[in-house]
C-alpha cells in the first residue's frame, strides 16, 4: 500500500531543462510542481472532505444531545439505526478517509516533492560555468541546495494539511451556525475579520524576516565551511581566534535576525488569545442567549460550544501553519538566488559534437578581460600544428591560465575565436570539447572518494587492468597499495579525503596524472604538472609525460623552465600578449624576456614575479 502511493510520482523522471528558470516565487514553485498536479488535486479534495466530516460530526453530536432530551424509552426505538450508522461511520469510514488523506500527503507528496526539487536544482547548478562557482562560497551553494527542497515541501504540506483544511472547516462552521440560527454567524464573521487582519499583519512580516534569517544562516554555513576547507591554513597561521571572530560576526547576525522573527510570533500568540476569547464569549454567549429565548435548541448550543472550542484550539495551529508556510516561502526565495540563476554559458543552438581529426589548434585575435577591461588576454593569435608541443611561460598574470581556461571553454571569449581542426569551440558541445582535452593542473585536488573512483574519473568504462597500468605509468601503483583508511578500506578502495587531503601533494599529483593518462585525450594541457613532485619522482615521471605527449597537441605551462626546454616551441607571454616565441636555444640567443627568466633561475625555476631587466 505504501509503495503504491510512494510511486505515484517519479522525482527522477526526464524533464525539459530550462536555461532560464522562472524568476518569481510562485511560477518557480509551479514549475517544480507540474508533475504533482493530479496528486495535488486529489490531496486537496480529500483534505476538504476530511474537514467536512469534522464539521458534520459536530452537527451529529448536537443532534445526539437533542434526541437525548426526549423520552429515553423512545430514543433507541426511534433512532437506534441512525446511532448504529453514526458509530460505524466513525469507526470505519472516517478512518479510511483520513488514511487516504495522509497517505496522499505523507507518502505521495512529501518524500517526492523535496527530492524532485533537490535533484533538479542540483542538475541545474552543475550546469553553471566554472566562473559562476568561482564567485560564490561552495558551502553557501550547497546549503541552499539542501535547505530549499525541505522548505518547499513544508510549504506544500501546510497548504494541504492546514490551509485547505482550515478554509473548508471555517466555511463549514459558518454553514453549521447558520443552520442553527443565522444570527450565530455574526460573532464568527466579526472574529474572522479580526483574525484575517492579524494574519495579514503577521504574514507580511514573516516572509521578509524569514528570508533575512535564511540569508544569515547561509552566510554562517559559507564561513564555517570555508574555515573547515582551509583548515591547514588556519592551523598553519595560528588563526583559530580570527576564524572564530569571522564566524561569530555571521552567527550574531543570524541570532539577531532570528530574534526579530520570534518577536512576531510572540505578538501573534498574545493577540490570538484575546481574539479567541472574543470568539468563545461571542458565539457561545449568543447561543445561550438564543436558547434562553427559546430560539435555539440545547443541541445547537452544544454544537456551537464544541465548534468554538475546536476553533479556539485550531486558531493557533492555523496561524502557526500560515506563518510556517510564509516562513518556508522565505527560505525558498533565498534559495532561488542560487537555484534560479540563469545558465549563461550555453551550447550554441544545434551544437554538434567536436569531430577530432588531426588536433590543430588555432587562436584568432583572442581578447578576454573577464569583463573588467584589463588583465587576461589582448589580441592573441597563434596556431598549434597537429602533434606540436608548446611550452607557455610568463610572469603571474601574463594570461597563461586565461588562455587554457578559454580553450576549455570555461568562459566565453569576449572577442576572437578558438578553432580545433577548423571547428569553432563555441559552436560544438561543451562536453565533447572537454572529453577531447586532458589536463593536469597545479592544484591536484581529488574527489572525496576512493583512489579507484578518482582514476576512473578519466575514463569510467576502463577495465581494472587499464586503470592499474595508468597508475603504474604515473609512478602511483606502489604507494596506492600501501594506503588504508579508518574504515578499513585499503589500496585502490581507500578513500582519499576531501580534495585528497589524506594524500601528500606528490601522491595527489600522481593520481591526477594517472587519471589523465587513462583518459588518453588527443589534446593535452599541463599546468605545472610536476610542481608537487620531488626531484626523484619527477625524473621518473618525465619519461611518462613525454610518452603521454606522443601524437598529441600539447600546451604546457611551467615556471620551472627546464621542464619545457625540449618543447617544439616556447611561447613567452607578458601583459596578455605573446611577446616571444621559438625554440629554447633560439630564445636564449635573442637575449629577450625568456633569456632574462633563464638567467634568473635557480635550478631552472622561474620566479613568476620576476621583472625583466630594463
Amino acid at each position: 500500500m505504501f509503495r503504491f502511493f510512494e510511486n505515484l510520482v517519479d522525482p527522477y523522471a526526464p524533464y525539459p531543462q530550462k536555461d532560464v528558470p522562472p524568476q518569481r516565487l510562485l511560477p518557480f514553485l509551479m514549475d517544480y510542481a507540474r508533475p504533482f498536479r493530479a496528486i495535488f488535486a486529489w490531496t486537496a479534495a480529500t483534505s476538504v472532505v476530511v474537514a467536512a466530516v469534522e464539521i458534520w460530526l459536530l452537527w451529529a453530536m448536537g443532534w445526539v444531545v437533542d434526541i437525548l432530551s426526549g423520552d429515553p424509552s423512545q430514543v433507541w426505538q426511534d433512532h437506534g439505526t441512525a446511532l448504529i450508522g453514526l458509530g460505524l461511520f466513525i469507526l470505519l469510514l472516517r478512518p479510511l478517509l483520513q488514511a487516504l488523506d495522509v497517505l496522499l500527503l505523507n507518502n505521495g507528496v512529501m518524500p517526492n516533492f523535496g527530492t524532485l526539487i533537490r535533484w533538479r536544482a542540483h542538475a541545474h547548478v552543475l550546469r553553471q560555468s566554472v566562473g559562476w562557482f568561482e564567485n560564490d562560497f561552495a558551502g553557501r551553494i550547497a546549503n541552499r541546495i539542501m535547505q530549499t527542497p525541505p522548505a518547499a515541501g513544508e510549504a506544500v504540506f501546510q497548504v494541504f494539511d492546514a490551509i485547505t483544511f482550515s478554509l473548508a472547516y471555517l466555511i463549514g462552521a459558518l454553514v453549521l451556525l447558520g443552520g442553527a440560527d443565522s444570527r450565530l454567524m455574526i460573532p464568527l464573521l466579526v472574529w474572522l475579520g479580526l483574525y484575517a487582519i492579524l494574519m495579514r499583519w503577521v504574514v507580511t512580516r514573516v516572509g521578509p524576516a524569514s528570508k533575512a534569517a535564511s540569508d544569515a544562516r547561509s552566510k554562517v554555513t559559507g564561513r564555517v565551511v570555508d574555515s573547515y576547507t582551509n583548515i591547514h591554513s588556519v592551523k598553519m597561521f595560528a588563526h583559530h581566534s580570527r576564524e572564530l571572530d569571522y564566524a561569530k560576526e555571521a552567527i550574531e547576525d543570524t541570532r539577531q535576525t532570528f530574534q526579530i522573527e520570534m518577536r512576531l510570533y510572540t505578538i501573534m500568540d498574545v493577540v490570538l488569545v484575546l481574539l479567541n476569547g472574543l470568539l468563545i464569549v461571542g458565539v457561545v454567549g449568543w447561543a445561550i442567549a438564543l436558547w434562553m429565548q427559546g430560539a435555539a435548541s440545547t443541541g445547537a448550543v452544544a454544537a456551537a460550544t464544541a465548534l468554538t472550542l475546536r476553533l479556539n484550539a485550531m486558531t493557533g495551529w492555523i496561524m502557526w501553519a500560515l506563518t510556517t508556510f510564509f516562513r518556508q516561502l522565505g527560505v525558498v526565495a533565498e534559495g532561488m538566488e542560487t537555484i534560479a540563476q540563469p545558465i549563461t554559458l550555453l551550447d550554441a543552438p544545434n551544437a554538434k559534437p567536436l569531430a577530432m581529426q588531426a588536433g590543430e589548434i588555432r587562436v584568432e585575435d583572442l581578447t578576454h578581460h573577464y569583463g573588467r577591461g584589463s588583465g587576461g588576454l589582448d589580441n592573441v593569435s597563434l596556431t598549434i600544428a597537429p602533434g606540436e608541443k608548446i611550452g607557455l611561460v610568463g610572469r603571474s598574470g601574463a594570461g597563461k591560465s586565461t588562455l587554457v581556461k578559454l580553450l576549455l571553454r570555461f568562459y566565453d571569449v569576449e572577442q576572437g575565436r578558438i578553432l580545433i581542426d577548423g571547428q569553432d569551440i563555441a559552436k560544438v558541445t561543451q562536453d565533447s570539447l572537454r572529453l577531447n582535452i586532458g589536463m593536469v593542473q597545479q592544484d591536484s585536488a581529488l574527489l572525496h572518494r576512493s583512489v579507484r573512483d578518482n582514476i576512473l574519473y578519466g575514463r569510467p568504462d576502463a577495465t581494472e587492468a587499464e586503470m592499474i597500468e595508468a597508475a603504474k605509468q604515473a609512478q602511483a601503483h606502489e604507494f596506492i597499495l600501501t594506503l588504508a583508511d579508518p574504515e578499513g578500506r585499503s589500496g585502490y578502495d581507500a578513500q582519499v579525503g576531501e580534495r585528497g587531503v589524506k594524500l601528500s601533494g606528490g601522491q595527489r599529483q600522481r593520481v591526477t596524472l594517472a587519471r589523465v593518462i587513462l583518459k588518453n585525450a588527443p589534446i593535452l594541457l599541463l599546468d605545472e604538472a610536476t610542481s608537487a613532485l620531488d626531484s626523484e619522482v619527477e625524473a621518473a615521471i618525465q619519461d611518462t609525460l613525454y610518452g603521454m605527449m606522443q601524437g598529441k597537441s600539447v600546451i604546457a605551462i611551467a615556471h620551472r623552465l627546464s621542464t619545457i626546454a625540449q618543447m617544439d616551441r616556447i611561447l613567452v607571454m607578458d601583459e596578455g600578449r605573446i611577446v616571444e616565441q621559438g625554440g629554447h636555444d633560439a630564445l636564449l640567443a635573442q637575449g629577450g624576456l625568456y633569456a632574462s627568466f633563464w638567467a634568473r633561475q635557480s635550478g631552472g625555476f622561474l620566479d613568476p614575479d620576476t621583472q625583466a631587466a630594463e
